[in-house]
């Protein structure tokens, strides 16, 4: 660990020799790149600082425990268990900052909601949980911009795809693919019956071109008139975009802007994660399975939640989560928070486990 932790202390001078240089600054990307690099070394230097001096500390005050000057001598010895505490908790600490990170966690992410099973009732469903990301997003300092939507005439949705952009937005959103139900008894019903309905979340890390090239020659785009809320723009400038991956048919929809070549850009980076996130998925089934993520792993036919409104209970199934409270959750408010950080001790108490077997 100390090795890896020296290479940290070289790399974060590195970084600071580069940033220092006129020829990275005048890149902005590059100069980005290496603040995010730096930001994230930081954290586990400075930690590392701590417990070479907390080390330090102790060694000295194991050498005057034993002075000749008794008052100087017990004072040491007092200081030896806060000592031995103080570097146990560091050590815990940079253990915890030296896992594996998902390399997506600082990205954007692209989030996918569709009704499922359930009619009418799904489609109020999925806009329930569009509603929530949204708000739960805003009240991270994160902004929501929504890419595609197709309507149901109840007011729901029977899709709707939106960006969340800021930082940590994939990392705080990432566990929340796979199929979500609900349990309460719809507006539709007049005998007062308790429906079970569905909803599929998919949540992908924005890729860039960088990320994942698609070669032109492989793409189709055909350009039409919006099917939104109308309007003179709509009506007389097709500014719709859609995107067609020929080899796999992959396709990806941008409506929601009034300009074409901003449909454009936002259509080809859902498309272009969509792509991505299958070829990671094919990446990952190709190791063993014992190396497989069981979390928040995106799969459309994992059930990983249920909403139960005649109980006011969510429940994750993942981790054997029970929350009480569905208004404040459905709001995106604390409870919401409360679900997401289990989810994340979770993902990074399975990666300590593995870490420690290797």
């Amino acid at each position: 660990m100390f090795e890896k932790l020296e290479k940290f202390v070289q790399r974060l001078a590195e970084i600071d020799d580069q940033l220092a240089s006129p020829e990275i600054a005048s890149d902005i990307n590059r100069m980005s790149k290496l603040a995010k690099e730096r930001a994230s070394l930081q954290t586990v230097v400075a930690a590392f600082n701590e417990l070479r001096t907390a080390q330090q500390d102790l060694v000295d005050a194991k050498a005057l425990s034993s002075d000749a000057d008794q008052e100087m001598a017990a004072m040491a010895r007092e200081e030896i268990p806060d000592l031995t505490k103080r570097i146990a908790a560091v050590e815990e600490h940079l253990k915890q900052t030296l896992l594996p990170k998902d390399p997506n966690d600082d990205k954007d992410a692209i989030v996918e909601v569709r009704a499922g099973t359930g009619g009418d009732e799904a489609g109020l469903f999925a806009a329930d949980l569009y509603r929530m990301y949204a708000r739960y997003a805003q009240r991270h300092g994160l902004v929501v911009e929504v890419m595609d939507s197709s309507g149901t005439e109840q007011g729901g949705f029977k899709e709707v795809v939106f960006e969340v952009i800021g930082p940590e937005a994939f990392r705080l959103l990432k566990h929340e693919g796979g199929v979500h139900r609900v349990q309460r008894v719809p507006t539709t019903e007049a005998q007062g019956r308790i429906h079970t309905s569905t909803a599929t979340v998919a949540v992908l890390p924005e890729a860039e071109e960088e990320d994942f090239d698609v070669p032109a020659n492989e793409l189709r785009i055909d350009i039409f008139h919006s099917g939104g809320a109308g309007g003179q723009n709509v009506n007389k400038v097709a500014t719709a975009v859609r995107i067609v991956h020929i080899p796999s048919g992959i396709m990806a929809v941008c409506q929601d802007e009034r300009s074409q070549l901003k449909n454009k850009t936002k259509a080809m980076t859902v498309l272009r994660s969509r792509l991505l996130e299958i070829a990671t998925r094919e990446a990952r089934e190709a190791t063993s399975a014992t190396r497989r993520a069981q979390v928040g792993s995106g799969e459309r036919s994992e059930k990983v939640r249920t909403y139960n409104f005649p109980q006011d209970r969510l429940t994750d199934h993942r981790v054997n989560l029970s929350v009480h409270g569905l208004p404040e959750i459905l709001a995106g408010q604390g409870k919401l928070d409360t679900v997401i950080e289990a989810l994340l001790q979770d993902e990074q108490a399975r990666l300590l486990a593995q870490n420690n077997d290797d």
